[in-house]
């Protein structure tokens, strides 16, 4: 089994922030959030990651067809996903990402990749139903779904996955398309 993040790793660009400029565009009430968002990204960002989300996830309420938009958005970014992916997959690919199941799943159904872990957001209301998977999250949701499964090569471009890194056998650090040993810190 192979292990991808998904954001900057297989997809050019974050998934989340794409969806919601991509949103935003298309649904001038959007506007009207931004200037209570930048206040909260101000203070809560650092402290809690996971509550900030919450309140940006809010938006989906804003929208009037919010499945005809996700799926407008990827057909506009499918082309993003990187060439190295196409080079690298394995049919029992898994995808762990922190962002929300319901921008992931889309795409990954697309690619044909059958395993996703993500994090839990209702697409109605923009609220967790469950942690942010992210970090050691990854691996803690990864040996609850996949008991006695290994990971053969993990991708990725951050360190924050530092965590499923160290539980793969093989890590490769991803940047752009070049694919470099994973070095942790």
């Amino acid at each position: 089994m192979n292990a991808y993040d998904f954001d900057k790793t297989i997809f050019d660009g974050d998934s989340t922030a794409r969806f919601y400029v991509y949103c935003l565009l298309r649904t001038p009430k959007m506007f009207l959030r931004l200037p209570r968002l930048a206040f909260e990204a101000a203070f809560l960002l650092k402290k809690d990651k996971q509550a900030f989300k919450e309140h940006m996830f809010a938006f989906l309420t804003d929208l009037k067809n919010p499945e005809k938009m996700l799926s407008d958005f990827w057909k506009k970014n499918e082309c993003r996903i990187k060439k190295f992916y196409f080079e690298t997959r394995r049919d029992d690919d898994l995808i762990a990402s922190a962002s929300p199941e319901f921008i992931v799943k889309p795409m990954t159904d697309k690619l044909g990749i059958q395993y996703l872990i993500a994090s839990p957001v209702d697409f109605k209301t923009g609220k967790y139903f469950g942690p942010n998977c992210h970090g050691q999250e990854k691996v803690i949701r990864f040996r609850r779904e996949f008991p006695g499964h290994e990971i053969e090569d993990f991708y990725s471009d951050s360190h924050s996955d530092d965590p499923m890194a160290g539980i793969a056998k093989r890590a490769f650090m991803v940047k752009g398309e070049k694919l470099s040993a994973w070095k942790m810190k």
